[in-house]
Formats: C-alpha cells, sequence, structure tokens
C-alpha cells in the first residue's frame, strides 16, 4: 500500500480546513471501499483525516422528515423505527447492500460516494479515463456486460454501485454539506454527474467539501426497493429500481422513480414520473411506463439483457409500492434475485 499520514479530526471545521489545504488529502470515515481501492493502488492518497469520531451520528426529526447524520452505520439506519416505518426503501436498499459486517462499519454519507465496481477501473493495468484521466476505457470494447446504458459517454461507462444513492433518489433526499466556502444544500439527484468528458469527477463535492447530514423530507406515501444481482449473498446490483407513490384517493398524486445499475449515477425517470400522475393503478398502466422507462436506453455489446431485465423490474416494483401485487414477504422485505430466478428474501426485522 502507498505510504500515507493519518489524523483523527476533532471537530468539523478542522477537519474541512486540513483536506482543504491538502490536495491529496481525503476524508476517511467507516472506510469499507476506501481502504479497498487503496490495496489495490487505486486511490493514494498522502493524508486520511478521520472523522468517524465527529458528532455526526445522531438521526433527529427535521422539517416533517428526518436528519440522518453522515456519521450513522447503514445498519443502525436501516434498522431505525421510522426509516423502516416511513420511508421503507431506505432500510431495503441498505439491507440489500453488502454484509452484515460491512453495513455495521460503513457511513450513511460514505455509502452513496462509493466509486464504481467497474472492473477496469479496479485494475491500475487497464486503461481507465476514470482513474486516469486520458488514459482511455478498457469497457468499451471489452467485457462489458455490468456497464450504462443511460448516460454514458466516449470516455466512459460505468455505472454507479450504491444501493442507498437510489433510494436517496427517489425520496428527494437532501444533501448537507460544510465546506471551504461554507454549508449548502444539495438536491440528492444533483449529487452524481454523469461522466462527459470528465469521469473521474463522480460528484458536484469541491475538495474539502464533508457532507453532515442527509435529510429526508417529509413522505406520507408508500416507496419499495428492487434488486437484482448475481448471486443471493452480498453483491451489487446489475439492475435495480426505487419507487415511491403518493396518492389521492384511488389517483397517483405523485411518483418518484430511480433506477440503479444502468447509469453513472441513479437515474431518474421524470417523463416516466409525469406519466403516472394523476393515473389510477392498473397493471396496464405500469407495464406501459416500465416499458416507456428503458425506450431510449443504448446497451453495450454485452449488457442488453439489462433492458428486459429493468422493465420486468420496474413494473414488479410499481406493482407492489401499490399494493396490486402483494409484497413477496411482509412488508419491508428486501428482495434479491439471481439472474436465473428468485434466489433469497431477507424480512426486516421489526
Amino acid at each position: 500500500m502507498h505510504p500515507f499520514q493519518y489524523q483523527r479530526a476533532e471537530s468539523i471545521a478542522q477537519a474541512v480546513a486540513t483536506v482543504a489545504k491538502t490536495p491529496t488529502a481525503t476524508f476517511i470515515a467507516g472506510g469499507t471501499s476506501h481502504v479497498d481501492l487503496m490495496k489495490e493502488h487505486v486511490h493514494q492518497p498522502s493524508l486520511l483525516v478521520d472523522v468517524s469520531a465527529l458528532p455526526l451520528k445522531q438521526i433527529t426529526a427535521f422539517e416533517g422528515g428526518l436528519r440522518i447524520g453522515a456519521g450513522v452505520s447503514n445498519t443502525a439506519a436501516a434498522y431505525y423505527p421510522t426509516i423502516q416505518q416511513q420511508y421503507a426503501a431506505v432500510s431495503e436498499a441498505l439491507l440489500a447492500g453488502a454484509s452484515v459486517q460491512i453495513r455495521n462499519m460503513a457511513s450513511m454519507a460514505g455509502n452513496p460516494l462509493q466509486r464504481t465496481r467497474c472492473p477496469y477501473f479496479r485494475d491500475p493495468t487497464q486503461a481507465c479515463n476514470k482513474r486516469e484521466p486520458g488514459s482511455g476505457c478498457a469497457a468499451i470494447g471489452g467485457y462489458n456486460h455490468v456497464h450504462a446504458v443511460f448516460g454514458a459517454s466516449t470516455a466512459c461507462v460505468a455505472t454507479h454501485p450504491s444501493d442507498l444513492a437510489v433510494a436517496l433518489a427517489a425520496l428527494d433526499a437532501r444533501v448537507q454539506t460544510t465546506g471551504p466556502r461554507g454549508p449548502r444544500t444539495i438536491a440528492f439527484p444533483e449529487l452524481h454527474r454523469l461522466p462527459g468528458d470528465t469521469p473521474h469527477l463522480d460528484t458536484v463535492l469541491t475538495h474539502g467539501e464533508l457532507i453532515t447530514s442527509i435529510d429526508l423530507p417529509a413522505f406520507t406515501g408508500r416507496s419499495h426497493y428492487l434488486k437484482v444481482r448475481e448471486r443471493a449473498s452480498y453483491a451489487y446490483a446489475l439492475v435495480s429500481c426505487a419507487v415511491a407513490l403518493e396518492m389521492d384517493g384511488p389517483t397517483i398524486r405523485r411518483a418518484r422513480l430511480a433506477l440503479g445499475g444502468v447509469a453513472h449515477k441513479p437515474w431518474r425517470l421524470p417523463a416516466i414520473e409525469a406519466m403516472l400522475v394523476g393515473q389510477q393503478p392498473t397493471e396496464k398502466l405500469f407495464r406501459t411506463a416500465a416499458q416507456a422507462a428503458f425506450a431510449d436506453a443504448k446497451p453495450l455489446e454485452h449488457n442488453t439483457y439489462k433492458i428486459p431485465m429493468g422493465r420486468n423490474l420496474l413494473e414488479r416494483a410499481l406493482l407492489e409500492t401499490s399494493g396490486l401485487r402483494p409484497l413477496h414477504g411482509p412488508a419491508g422485505t428486501a428482495f434479491a434475485a439471481s439472474v436465473g430466478g428468485v434466489a433469497g428474501e431477507m424480512a426486516v426485522p421489526r
């Protein structure tokens, strides 16, 4: 591993100032993804500023919703009663990702900031514009079965790996940060960037800008997260989706949809959301919406399967969220399936 210095932050202000003044410094909290990248020689920071001891581990009521501290563990958030009851998609997404041991260490701010699982990014012997700008993209023309079908560029076809990020995008979460220029609020769907010609930039965060909380706005509808992965034990999504529906009697008053595993960021579907508003839930409506959601998909040589898989997953998520089809298990069930069919389910403990 590349040699580095380590410093434990004593305050938010100190952490921000320390990282901001050193271009090759970075924050670390749980370290579940970052340390792997350092071991693989993908990241080589000169200084790690540990923010895990900062007072950012509270979940509190906030403007009718919830404010989740950046340092709250994925496990604590997944089992927090209000999140399970009012923001089921968040709990389901967290429990659909990683292992118990990793969730115990991973933080709510770190999870959405994890970098792509593209194998070429994680192999320093391969060309990768995300890891080394200007070096090329081995995935284009390579084995690209896990790569993007939306929003890719000629420089990068990687996908974003976080399950949690997909649920947060569908629930219109907001990210609170503190940086060298002071605090700011970022709408979650705007946090991550598309690759364009700068795929090495994953987010709109500036150097030294620290996430302090994730805010979930008030929500009285139903939400749900589904994920398809290659094996029953923990694995990253081939395709996933989060659905949030708010009803006015029998009519859909508001719909929010996000896909995972298909783009460089959680992929919102505003046109499909608009299609659903004012409609009464039916199987035909949801099938039509799911078909339309992938009409503009642009598959690569090895990932055409993501289109029918994504259509079926989104249709199922809409049916289950609306109540037209019973959940596959009790409310709050975390679902996982292999390519060959249902491979595992895990009920969320109450």
